[in-house]
């Protein structure tokens, strides 16, 4: 029997994409898994590995929406585990990821959702990014993305990812901001809980397909703050989603909509520092790659 299906999607990188499977095989775990290769608008093409025994490798081609959350939900479709687990092409599994998520759930068999913290390499420097605590409620993620949790470190209970918590939304614009999209619905539904270490690796280089995207940042993270209305309930993490909006409508140049989402987010929180550097982008007085570049040297994101 299946205990853990990894859903691999994948475009067009075959040499990271191999290394990312790669990572899944060489866990300690001693159960039974298989790895999903979901390939997106580009042709099957599974490389030669060396399988352990109980694991298997399988190609797909998403046969959803294109894009990450419809190649995300293609191999979940497609998962025979009791568990399902995410990893970007770009990104790896470090020693005993998977068997520290596992030990989890033997823990908190309530889980909705099992994550681990993450290391970032950007190509000259590691940084680990930790979150507050293990446990996570849904007032925690509505004031913070909890960015050291990534969709390459997240596990989910697979009854509960085809029951009551619901698929990846394909609807969000370019699929930007998914794995937070679905913190937020497990979040609401039960417990996530973090494994506080650093057990995978994420690769910040400027390889993202989303890096640099700042207007389908904008418009997905407008599309978010439809979706979830209990932004609203709290005005410092409202205050937060808008000051990220205006940001990315400052670098997208829509200098006018940036200073008005800016004067809404300092409105809801004076403390927004992305509200403020949303203006000075829009009146040009710093550039956004500037300042993604010193954020991205403090192991940090936008």
């Amino acid at each position: 029997m299946v205990e853990v299906s990894v859903v691999v999607p994948t475009h067009d990188r075959p040499e990271l994409m191999k290394l990312a499977v790669e990572s899944v095989l060489a866990q300690s775990s001693g159960v039974a898994g298989e790895i999903i290769i979901v390939f997106d608008a580009c042709p099957i093409d599974v490389p030669t590995l060396d399988i352990p025994d109980g694991w298997s490798v399988r190609g797909i081609a998403n046969a959803r929406s294109r894009g990450l959350a419809g190649a995300r939900n293609s191999g979940i479709d497609a998962a025979q585990g009791r568990l399902i687990a995410f990893l970007d092409d770009d990104d790896e599994w470090l020693p005993g990821k998977l068997a520290a998520q596992l030990r989890r759930f033997e823990e908190r068999p309530e889980a909705v959702v099992v994550g681990t913290a993450m290391m970032v390499d950007d190509g000259e420097r590691t940084h680990v990014r930790l979150v507050p605590r293990e446990d996570l409620t849904h007032e925690d993620f509505l004031r913070n993305r909890n960015p050291g949790l990534h969709s390459s470190s997240l596990m989910f209970r697979r009854d509960v990812l085809l029951g009551e918590l619901g698929v990846i939304d394909e609807e969000l614009p370019r699929s930007y901001g998914e794995d937070y999209d679905i913190l937020l619905r497990a979040s609401a539904l039960g417990l996530v809980t973090v494994v506080n270490e650093p057990l995978v690796r994420v690769l910040w280089n400027g390889q993202s397909y989303y890096f640099g995207q700042w207007a389908a940042y904008a418009e997905a993270l407008q599309y978010l703050l439809r979706k979830h209305p209990d932004f609203a309930t709290i005005p410092a993490a409202l205050g937060r989603i808008e000051a990220q909006i205006a940001f990315a409508l400052a670098s997208s140049r829509q200098p006018e909509q940036a200073r008005s989402w800016a004067g809404r987010a300092l409105r809801h929180n004076p403390r927004q520092v992305k509200a403020v550097l949303a203006v000075a982008i829009s009146w040009k007085l710093v550039t956004p790659q500037r300042i993604t570049r010193v954020v991205q040297a403090l192991g940090r994101g936008i």
